[in-house]
């Protein structure tokens, strides 16, 4: 049997309750306290009432009036005191969480955000999260202090008339049917614009992100109006519910007043009568005037709680997605130094049930550089991702010094593997944190050596603060040959085993090319190296390149070897000879 929705939620929520909750018990220790002495004061009013008309004293008034200013006293404090703890513990949650959502998106995979848009998962992390927070918050809050606030109320009335008390509570099976059918309304309307949020998110952020791309395609006008559909929808599904909130809250107020005029009826009649004092017909009035609050404040809370609870399960699918790289319960040690061999054993690797890699065998001596050429597509940025463990074969075996990569854990892994991605990111920060990244420690004269190692000095020279100078996003303000050259600064900062660049000099020119092959060359020395291009003159001094195509190894050997065989990589080196040639004529 599924579990109801409500017991879903609090299963997932405890969790981040239970390191607060002795918290939330003196928060709750005071709520209770404060809705004790809010019911204490209409009993105060009734014996006030009928002790003074059945004879007038100033000291019974004084007294009276004292004990309702200290019932007041009390309600106020135990009120302050229950809002502190309670809703300040919401923010902790909302902390706690905000922190496990980053920490699992740093875990994940590519291939979740593959399926995940980045507006998608902004929205839950923020508007969802927000709402959680409302739930946890004001919403438990006052849920708790409704029904208490009502069954207090609804006993002391019982006490003093059961008659009346029923006919009061005539509007209450009505009150219960609009909560059930409104609340089920508002949680399903609140799921589908929690989802349109997503995608507004999600249109923005990829607007922000390709504005260039868009104005050289003049496309303003054209994103300009699919984000205003988007928008439109939203507004809609939002007018959808404030239709049923619009609806929910004055029917409830309706059936308040309902509520004072029988009360109001029924108890001028039992006045009339001599059947109830009129201390206790003003107290009966006062317990209906606390009970406003709660039948109102009930549709706000479950307002609140479908919100929440539908914001929890959006969060959830987040926090419950499992990573495909994970790390052994217990992983195998690497040797101290390591010495970087990599070797794959008969791999491949599926995409969408297409094999981008197909079979792959190939050894890599340690301290050796080695380069894999081929067509787009043919499936090199797949090899490579493979050895800092990226991503896992569907079959097959890859190897760091001998042992399987999913014997060892993965950040102890790409500690000894600098890693120049095809595509260069940088952060919105200075160069030299940039630089720094995978080696936080490192002192500046080291940032500056692995700058100079990869030709990035020069240019740094010129910039007007140096290695503070702070970089727009995504590195904007740098050119994409600096962006890569960055990048495999950062990658040689940290000293490792093993270089891996895929494509990473695709940015610049020959000219700068060789200045920065010429800087690799002592950085790469007794370092096992790897690199993808599409440049012969990049690979050309390699001990062993490997031809892919078609996810397949279909040649390997040195320069000379493979220009003698006469085959793809021979073909590539005289189209780009002849290339180079025009070049020179033009």
């Amino acid at each position: 049997m599924k579990p109801s929705p409500f017991r879903e939620t609090l299963t997932i929520a405890w969790p981040y309750l239970r390191p607060y909750r002795w918290g939330l018990l003196a928060g709750f220790a005071s709520l209770i306290l404060k809705v004790m002495a809010a019911t204490v004061v209409p009993l105060i009013l009734r014996d006030g009432f009928d002790t003074l008309l059945a004879g007038f004293d100033f000291d019974k008034l004084w007294r009276f009036a004292a004990l309702i200013l200290i019932a007041s006293l009390v309600r106020g404090a135990a009120q302050y005191y229950m809002r502190l703890k309670l809703v300040s513990i919401s923010r902790d949650v909302e902390f706690d969480i905000r922190n496990d959502i980053f920490a699992q998106l740093t875990r994940l995979s590519a291939d979740f955000f593959q399926s995940m848009r980045t507006g998608d998962i902004m929205a839950r992390s923020t508007n969802d999260l927000n709402q959680v927070r409302m739930m946890l918050g004001p919403g438990v809050m006052y849920w708790t202090e409704t029904v208490l606030t009502t069954l207090l109320a609804v006993t002391v009335m019982v006490g003093v008339d059961w008659e009346l008390t029923l006919i009061a509570l005539i509007p209450a099976p009505l009150v219960s049917v609009a909560v059930v059918y409104f609340g089920q309304r508002i949680h399903k309307r609140f799921e589908t614009i929690q989802s349109q949020f997503s995608d507004i998110s999600s249109r923005a952020q990829e607007n922000m992100s390709g504005a260039r791309i868009v104005r050289a395609y003049a496309q303003e006008q054209a994103e300009i109006d699919k984000f205003a559909a988007l928008n439109r929808d939203y507004i809609q599904a939002n007018m959808g519910l404030v239709r049923d909130t619009g609806m929910f809250y004055p029917l409830l107020q309706a059936l308040v007043g309902l509520t004072f005029l029988l009360v109001m009826w029924a108890g001028g009649w039992r006045l009339a009568e001599g059947r109830i004092t009129l201390g206790g017909f003003v107290m009966f009035q006062s317990y209906m005037g606390m009970l406003i609050w709660p039948m109102i404040a009930f549709g706000w809370v479950i307002n609140l709680t479908q919100r929440g609870m539908a914001s929890l399960k959006r969060i959830r699918e987040i926090l419950d997605a499992h990573p495909a790289i994970t790390r052994p319960v217990s992983p195998r040690a690497l040797p101290e130094p390591p010495r970087g061999e990599l070797r794959l054993e008969n791999v491949s690797v599926i995409f969408g049930g297409v094999r981008a890699l197909d079979g792959v065998t190939m050894t890599i001596p340690a301290g050796a550089a080695a380069a894999v050429v081929g067509h787009t597509g043919s499936g090199k940025s797949t090899l490579l991702q493979l050895f800092p463990r990226l991503l896992d074969p569907a079959s097959g075996r890859v190897f760091f010094d001998g042992i399987d990569l999913r014997d060892l854990d993965p950040r102890a892994l790409r500690r000894y593997i600098g890693f120049v991605p095809q595509e260069s990111f940088l952060f919105s920060s200075t160069l030299a944190e940039n630089i720094r990244l995978g080696a936080p420690d490192a002192s500046r004269s080291e940032i500056e050596a692995a700058a100079e190692k990869a030709g990035l000095a020069g240019d740094i020279a010129g910039f007007p603060q140096g290695y503070e100078t702070v970089l727009g996003e995504r590195g904007i303000t740098l050119s994409g040959g600096q962006k890569q050259r960055t990048s495999i600064a950062r990658a040689l900062l940290p000293d490792p085993a093993v270089l891996i660049l895929d494509d990473a000099l695709s940015a610049v020119d020959t000219i700068t090319e060789e200045r920065i092959l010429h800087h690799l060359a002592d950085a790469v020395r007794g370092r096992t190296s790897l690199f993808v291009s599409h440049r012969v003159s990049t690979v050309k001094d390699c001990d062993v390149i490997f031809v892919l195509d078609q996810g397949k190894i279909r040649e390997q050997g040195t320069h000379a070897e493979l220009i003698a065989r006469g085959g793809y990589y021979a073909e590539l080196h005289r189209k780009q000879l002849l290339e180079e040639e025009l070049e020179k004529v033009s």
